[in-house]
């Protein structure tokens, strides 16, 4: 009979976020945690604050730093006054062209000193935004390391606040063997199947193939990256390990016998097919192969 066939290769895989899913969210500031507003399981959105650092000292140093501003803008103010002043006086004839610059001179050091003011005002304001942690991506938190009343230090590096993972950007990292990694191309059509679900076959396509082998019990395997859509109906976990078949050659409604009721002698297949009153030995001429089925190119008809 007539179905779909095709030669597959077959490989074990890890389900594994992509590129820019998994998310290690810190902070850039230290300070004592007053507020954890999420717990291992939540679900969040992009944006939404997950952390409270206490902010008193960020605050106060904002208000010093407006305050500052506002004295800069002052100065430059009667710099101003000044200046308009010393220039009418110099037009007159009054004043000499020495004290004339002099005013000139503190004009352009106050205008520099308002916005010095003007930038520290901007970082200190920065920092009371960094005392809440937001979330850089949308999805679910898988672990969270930090507690509220525990004091963070950012001097050398971020402090690891939780864990986040988007469920919908997953992908299949698939293990084939040297032997085979040359049969696979990025774009062939894949399945894979995982232990929980195992009744149930999952499509997707290659997306990449790394260069680098890894080698794992003294065997070389290649990584093929299969790319999927988030099922609907079901979840798939991070590290969930997965049976994969990677489809190299397809044919559609090629002509197929079961794999059982082809026999093979001196490399050469064939059959024993019905002809007339009795069984016949018939010679044929197979082509590709899966699991369960062998193309017939020549040798038998439909039906028989």
């Amino acid at each position: 009979a007539r179905r779909d066939i095709g030669a597959v290769v077959k490989a074990t895989g890890v389900i594994k976020p992509r590129v820019g899913a998994e998310v290690r969210v810190g902070s850039r500031v230290s300070g004592a945690v007053e507020h954890l507003y999420v717990q291992i399981g939540d679900t969040v959105r992009k944006g939404q604050v997950l952390a409270q650092l206490d902010e008193r000292d960020f605050v106060s140093r904002r208000d010093e730093a407006t305050a500052a501003l506002r004295q800069a803008e002052v100065n430059m103010g009667y710099a101003r006054i000044e200046r308009d002043r010393r220039r009418a006086l110099l037009a007159s004839g009054f004043l000499s062209p020495a004290d004339a610059d002099a005013t000139d001179r503190a004009w352009a050091m106050g205008e520099q000193q308002v916005a010095a003011s003007r930038a520290v005002l901007a970082f200190a304001t920065t920092q009371v935004g960094y005392s809440r942690i937001a979330a850089p991506i949308g999805g679910v938190v898988a672990s969270v390391s930090t507690q509220e009343g525990e004091t963070v230090a950012a001097s050398f590096a971020a402090p690891t606040f939780l864990t986040l993972i988007d469920p919908a950007r997953l992908e299949v990292w698939a293990y084939v063997d040297e032997t085979d990694i040359g049969r696979v191309r990025v774009g062939q059509s894949s399945t894979f199947t995982v232990d929980t679900y195992g009744d149930h076959a999952f499509e997707g396509r290659v997306s990449a193939v790394y260069p680098k082998a890894e080698i794992r019990d003294n065997v070389v395997n290649y990584i093929a990256v299969i790319r999927f859509a988030a099922p609907r109906d079901r979840t798939l976990r991070p590290e969930m390990t997965t049976t994969v078949r990677i489809a190299h050659q397809m044919r559609t409604a090629a002509l197929a016998l079961p794999s059982r009721a082809v026999r093979w002698q001196s490399g050469r297949p064939y059959v024993f097919a019905q002809r007339g009153g009795g069984m016949e030995r018939v010679p044929i001429t197979a082509g590709i192969r899966d699991e369960s089925y062998v193309e017939i190119i020549a040798g038998l008809r439909e039906g028989d």
